[in-house]
């Protein structure tokens, strides 16, 4: 009588999920810079086959895109919900301002990026989430300036000069933890209350 031959059991294939590569691929980003990144040490970070990445992306830059545009959505989501509110129109720009400092702060990796690491060529999504993105804050700008809150009245001017002050301040903290910032909220309300007071109408 022949004994039944005993089958192995199959040794499970570990799976790599499109999240899973995301965070490889940004921590590397933002360790090494993005010329200095490859999908081959991508895949080696994660250890796995570097056509595992080709079946979620197509190349490098397509996962650059991808972690660009979901962390621009992920702010939109938070300042969307700021420019929408009917609330005084200079509290709404401060909370803006509140949110867009939290926003960097809670997440630095994702800040730095998006908002720091230079872009390779010219990638028409990303460009369209940032300006959707910055749309918001440009609306809580443009409801100060038309109810009259407001000293300057280019909507363009100021909302560009709240963004670039922003971002300063939050890139400084990101990149220069060693050096004695004051503590983070009484900074950022300072920073805040400076920079609003400065094109506020007296």
């Amino acid at each position: 009588m022949n004994k039944a031959r005993l089958k192995r059991p199959r040794k499970r294939v570990r799976e790599f999920s499109r999240e899973e590569i995301l965070d490889t691929a940004r921590n590397l980003f933002v360790q090494n810079g993005y010329e200095s990144v490859t999908i081959r040490k991508i895949a080696s970070e994660i250890g796995c086959a570097s056509g595992t990445i080709y079946l979620h992306f197509a190349d490098k830059a397509e996962i650059f895109e991808s972690l660009c545009t979901e962390t621009f959505h992920k702010l939109t989501t938070r300042l969307v919900a700021i420019a929408e509110d009917n609330d005084d129109p200079v509290e709404c720009l401060k909370r803006g301002c509140r949110c867009y400092i939290a926003f960097a702060l809670e997440h630095p990796s994702h800040y730095i990026v998006t908002f720091v690491t230079p872009k390779s060529g010219h990638q028409p999504a990303i460009l369209q989430a940032g300006i959707e993105c910055f749309g918001n804050l440009r609306r809580m700008v443009v409801r100060c300036i038309d109810e009259g809150y407001l000293r300057l009245t280019n909507v363009d001017e100021v909302s560009q000069v709240i963004w670039t002050s922003l971002h300063g301040l939050v890139s400084l903290q990101i990149t220069h933890s060693e050096f004695p910032f004051l503590e983070q909220t009484r900074l950022a309300e300072r920073h805040i209350d400076v920079l609003v007071t400065g094109i506020r109408r007296t």
